[in-house]
């Protein structure tokens, strides 16, 4: 008769010949031995569903995470051969079906699961919708090379379609700032996850083409989940940017985040602050720029004026200058007028930026209190009636609710032996009504 093989969750066999007993105890390596051989043996295949967290990448290629749910929590490792099979990156808060074996750590009596495999739990449905989704808008052709729209090298006034409150507009303010505070940042707010994003996103970005607001589009968010970024793979998303006008950059998230609407814009950017560095280039790169420009044309005059110098005594003396003059004169009117377009583009600038700051002045002198007054008006302000008014002796909760101190607006406010105080661009005075006109 074939020998019982005891499990943990067996009922203890009577005491017999065989069995410890108080006299006869199991090592910890026995017992231990005894644990691993069950689970091990019993649990060899299984797919266990739960949260990923404390995932980190050993620097000898193997992964290691906890899987847990509301109640408990298991140890997984994934070896670094299995790792390579997978197709997407395990990250923090992913819900999996991990596929393996438990296997025990006799030294430190802890068991863990040997990961063989592992998919997404639940986003399988939602990955084969997008899937199918991104193919029949790609028979469109909505995703096809030659719709997309180079991006103006110098724009002024970008306009960003995103959460006013998220990291993105953070990230993008602090770009701009960094690299060419002159370029414009104009946010049209909206949800970008939850009921009615997808429908608000496309909105806003029919409204930047309508009213022509700004040289370059930014669509996107700071990251999230495959559900969060679902509203980026709406078709109404996806067409209203295919049908845009102004070229659009989609920004959605981090390097491993994707949506539709990446394929459908313009230009991807891997996250919201590249897709800011793309459109405002930095100054110092222009000038930069500029300055080789100059050093490639000096070095191009100087190449040409050594062949020729070296020429020179194979010419007749009066054909030396003619044939200098044929050489240098092109390059030279070449190099004025570079100069000559970097020079006006400096002076247009500083002369636009001059006209704004006037502008500003003159809307603040224009709202100033003291440029009224210059104009001839003055201000009159209400006292009292006696000289105690006019020295504040009087109950002073009395002399508010009579209107006592405030300004005079009307002469149906005033009353005969009211004291007044009127106050002009420079000084005031102190008079006495002697007679009111209504």
């Amino acid at each position: 008769m074939p020998e019982k093989k005891n499990y943990l969750w067996d009922e203890p066999d009577p005491p017999g010949p065989s069995a410890a007993s108080p006299s006869e105890p199991l090592s910890v390596s026995a017992l231990t031995g005894l644990i691993k051989g069950t689970l091990e043996d019993f649990y060899s295949s299984v797919a266990v569903q739960g949260e990923v967290s404390n995932a980190k990448l050993s620097s000898s290629g193997h992964l290691y995470f906890s899987l847990k749910d509301r109640e408990a929590l298991i140890q997984a490792v994934m070896f670094k051969y299995r790792l390579s099979f997978l197709g997407f990156e395990i990250r923090d808060g992913m819900k999996l079906i991990v596929s393996g074996g438990v296997s025990v750590y006799a030294a430190r009596g802890q068991y863990q699961l040997i990961a063989q495999g592992a998919r997404l739990a639940g986003a399988g449905d939602i990955l084969a919708m997008l899937e199918e989704r991104k193919r029949r808008l790609a028979a469109e052709g909505l995703f096809d090379e030659e719709r997309k729209k180079p991006l103006p090298r110098f724009p002024s006034r970008v306009a960003l379609v995103t959460s006013p409150s998220g990291a993105a507009v953070r990230d993008i303010i602090h770009v701009l700032g960094r690299r060419n505070a002159s370029v414009d940042l104009i946010i049209l707010p909206c949800p970008v996850q939850g009921e009615g994003a997808a429908d608000m996103i496309a909105a806003r970005i029919r409204q930047a083409n309508a009213l022509s607001i700004a040289d370059v589009l930014i669509v996107g968010r700071g990251g999230g989940s495959l559900e969060d970024l679902l509203a980026f793979s709406d078709e109404a998303v996806v067409r209203a940017i295919a049908e845009s006008e102004i070229p659009v950059i989609s920004a959605v998230g981090h390097e491993i985040d994707w949506a539709i609407s990446d394929y459908a814009a313009d230009l991807r950017a891997a996250t919201p602050s590249a897709a800011a560095e793309l459109v405002a280039e930095s100054r110092a790169t222009l000038l930069s720029e500029v300055r080789q420009f100059e050093l490639a044309l000096e070095s191009s005059i100087r190449a040409r004026l050594d062949r020729a110098e070296a020429a020179l005594d194979s010419f007749a003396l009066e054909d030396v200058e003619a044939r200098f003059m044929r050489l240098f004169l092109p390059v030279a009117r070449r190099l004025d007028d570079a100069r000559e377009a970097v020079v006006l583009g400096i002076g247009h600038r500083l002369k636009d930026l001059a006209h704004r700051r006037a502008l500003a002045e003159n809307a603040l002198e224009l709202t100033s209190p003291l440029a009224v007054l210059n104009r001839g008006y003055s201000i009159t302000r209400r006292l009292g009636r006696d000289k105690a008014d006019e020295t504040g002796a009087t109950n002073q909760g009395s002399w508010r609710l009579e209107g006592w101190g405030s300004i005079v607006r009307n002469a149906s406010e005033l009353e005969k032996a009211d004291y007044l105080q009127i106050i002009f661009a420079s000084g005031s005075a102190k008079v006495e009504v002697e007679e009111v006109e209504r």
